[in-house]
């Protein structure tokens, strides 16, 4: 177990004014207030950075500030912190300073530019030894003066194996994250999804779920189902379900085999904030998995993360930091935890933070050579979602040069396509397909395995491979060696969303399966350009008409925050009133999800409620919404919570690009409950808790089902004066 440097035990420079950067060039004089302007100058121009103010204008501009920031020292930037809005130090650069600090002082004297020279010029083990005396800013500095070679080179310098249960990113290797997502937490779904990832080679690096519902009970019963899987195919692997830490550590608690603890993380403190995430919270969680997780004694990491650039931006909560270093200031926190694997998932935002294919793959290759620097283990998803002007083959470039680069492992996305989170990933078929691009096998312990099974094959002489090269066996893609009863199959399929075949071609998906997949895509990428039909909508319920400061649906796709406002006009005509719950429908992303689900779903949860007794206010119905308008209303309103009814981004096929999701705003009120919600988060600003139900659709939760799902929950966060995961935790504390 590695010691946790107390935080203030934690040497910080203190915050110094901004300094002036100016730089003269042939034709162009340029100028940057402050440590922050400059580092965002100096970057590839990215949609975040532009809607924050902090991109270049121009490339020249660029140049100039890449050139400034290359004459910078080493000390000038330790000697610079970047502070939050407060002109504070947070807890996350904090942690960015428990540096190697004999190996700083070595280097404190140069130049970036003569830094990023030294990293070209010296072996690998050298360059990751000088990654242990830089801060996340230093890292993110280096990125920044980085072409696309360099880049991939200096990444592929560095190795960072990691051991849970089996070794992850040995030389040589390349792995694969399982993630048998359903809309529903159907365990059958999840089981065909498992069998049909395992028959391709993929798994070695984890079994992991994120759940619809994150509760402890349905995270209980998804880890007990992998560990039930795991076993009975013998895989050499590990497990994971990637609900909220506080909800894995209650399963823990209850007896559950939480292998590998999961917490998405953010690069501000701010942000950590909106996930209700603090590093005492993780720091507890690193300490009770080291001595009571069930693979305590054996493995010698047993953390995971997931990051991803734009997360900070899109909450606000970015503090003038841009994207890119403030990727590289989670990477920074990260490794205070030694964690057996990062995922970088930049790109499943969307347009506001990542516009196109260009965009998120510079990206990609940024993140992947600074958390590597850094010392992480890095696993990469270049991934997408429908609204952005990102495709499949910017995604498959990505993987190429991210392979090339060294990543540890990709995700398996069954057929590219997550069915539960609605967006696009790298699948088993893409990580076979580089495995034998690149000369790249499984992990050893999990390559024995699947060449005993005949799932993949060492290639002979004459074969057109390299002789001893990792390639298909027999029984690649043979979903059958794992469920030969062609019922329970059957079963399995039948509840199992766009699962369009098992055929192979090589290592690839056969043809008629691809242009199944693409054809879906197609179909849900259409239903991004559907309007709200308002009189359709009035019929249903006597909707009061409200407006966003979103102006078009282009102004909403990229931009964080402007759905998240009421317009003035809007909030002019709204005043407190005295209902308990207020109702908002919104299209979000998707218009016609709201037109096929709130005819069944509205009625059945205004009855409800009114049976119930609880008081609601006529519903709002707004154009171009996203969820934080519910803040905006329960404040204008008075409500204790909102029930947000929102569109959200299409997923693939007909069914799923009309996914509408319920946000449950829980307004904290001063006092009693807003003191329990600070002590319990760790965030004392705290002013609401969410509860979400998604994947409501026909072909996940349908609409009248929900409709009463969501009037139980009404009654419990309102019963319980608490959503989100204290809600959870007090359900679990009923229930042990």
């Amino acid at each position: 177990m590695k010691d946790l440097t107390p935080l203030d035990r934690i040497d910080v420079p203190r915050p110094r004014p901004d300094a002036a950067y100016a730089a003269r060039l042939p034709g162009h004089d340029a100028s940057f207030r402050g440590l922050k302007r400059l580092l965002g100058a100096a970057d590839c121009s990215k949609a975040g950075d532009r809607q924050a103010g902090l991109a270049a204008p121009d490339e020249a501009t660029r140049e100039a500030a890449r050139e400034l920031l290359g004459e910078l020292t080493l000390e000038h930037l330790h000697d610079h912190p970047l502070t939050d809005e407060r002109g504070e130090i947070d807890a996350v650069m904090r942690v960015n300073y428990d540096i190697d600090r004999d190996a700083f002082a070595r280097i404190a004297s140069l130049r970036l530019g003569e830094l990023k020279d030294e990293l070209l010029r010296v072996p690998g083990p050298e360059v990751a030894r000088l990654g242990h005396a830089l801060t996340g800013v230093m890292a993110a500095a280096v990125a920044k003066l980085c072409d696309v070679h360099e880049l991939v080179y200096l990444a592929r310098k560095i190795s960072r194996p990691t051991r849970a249960r089996t070794l992850l990113g040995a030389p040589g290797t390349l792995a694969s994250r399982l993630q048998p997502n359903h809309p529903t937490d159907d365990l059958r779904g999840i089981t065909l999804l498992l069998y049909w990832g395992l028959s391709i080679g993929a798994g070695d690096a984890l079994l992991g779920v994120n759940p619809a519902a994150g509760t402890v009970e349905t995270t209980a019963a998804i880890l007990r189902h992998l560990d039930r899987v795991r076993r009975a195919t013998g895989v050499p692997t590990q497990i994971c379900c990637l609900s909220h830490l506080k909800v894995q550590l209650t399963a823990l608690d209850q007896g559950a085999p939480v292998e590998i603890l999961f917490q998405s993380l953010a690069g501000t403190e701010a942000c950590l904030a909106e996930f209700d995430v603090t590093v005492d919270l993780v720091d507890n969680g690193y300490r009770r998995m080291a001595a009571r997780g069930p693979l305590a004694g054996q493995a010698e990491q047993f953390m995971y993360f997931e990051t991803g650039q734009g997360s900070e931006l899109t909450y606000g909560k970015h503090n003038g930091i841009d994207m890119g270093t403030a990727e590289a200031l989670c990477y920074g926190l990260a490794r205070r935890w030694d964690p057996f694997m990062l995922n970088n998932v930049t790109g499943f935002i969307g347009p506001e933070t990542h516009l196109d294919d260009r965009e998120m793959i510079l990206a990609n290759l940024q993140d992947h050579f600074m958390g590597k620097l850094l010392g992480v283990p890095m696993g990469m998803a270049p991934c997408y979602t429908l609204h952005a002007h990102v495709t499949l083959e910017g995604q498959q470039m990505a993987t190429q040069l991210l392979t090339a680069a060294g990543a540890n492992y990709y995700m398996d996305v069954c057929l590219n396509t997550d069915r539960m989170l609605a967006y696009f990933d790298t699948s088993g078929h893409d990580v076979q397909t580089l495995r034998e691009i690149h000369g790249r096998a499984p992990g050893g312990e999990f390559l024995a395995w699947a060449l005993e099974r005949g799932i993949l094959a060492r290639a002979g002489e004459g074969g057109g491979e390299e002789s001893g090269a990792i390639t298909r066996g027999p029984r690649f893609g043979d979903v059958r060696q794992f469920c030969p009863d062609e019922a329970e199959l059957a079963e399995l399929l039948a509840a199992t969303p766009a699962a369009h075949g098992f055929a192979t071609a090589g290592p690839r998906p056969a043809h008629a399966v691809s242009r199944r997949g693409r054809l879906d895509q197609a179909i849900a990428r259409g239903a991004l350009a559907s309007e709200l039909r308002e009189d359709e909508l009035t019929r249903v319920a006597a909707f009061r008409i409200v407006a966003t400061t979103a102006a078009s649906k282009g102004e909403h796709l990229g931009s964080a925050d402007a759905g998240a406002r009421l317009s003035p006009e809007s909030a002019a005509r709204l005043a407190p009133e005295e209902a308990q719950v207020q109702i908002v429908v919104s299209d979000g992303l998707s218009a016609e999800a709201v037109h096929h689900n709130i005819p069944d779903l509205l009625p059945v949860l205004l009855d409800g409620l009114g049976a119930r007794g609880v008081t609601v206010g006529q519903p709002l119905l707004a154009r171009h919404g996203r969820v934080k308008l519910a803040e905006a209303v329960a404040e204008r309103l008075g409500a204790r919570l909102v029930v947000m009814l929102l569109g959200e981004r299409p997923g693939s096929g007909e069914l799923a690009s009309r996914s509408l999701s319920a946000y449950l705003a829980y307004r904290l009120t001063p006092g009693v409950d807003q003191e329990a919600a600070a002590a319990f988060s760790g965030n004392p600003a705290i002013g609401f808790e969410y509860t979400v139900i998604s994947n409501i659709h026909a072909g996940g939760l349908p609409a009248a089902e929900a409709g009463g799902v969501l009037v139980e929950k009404v009654l419990e966060v309102l019963a319980r004066r608490a959503a989100g995961n204290r809600l959870e935790a007090s359900l679990a504390g009923d229930a042990a």
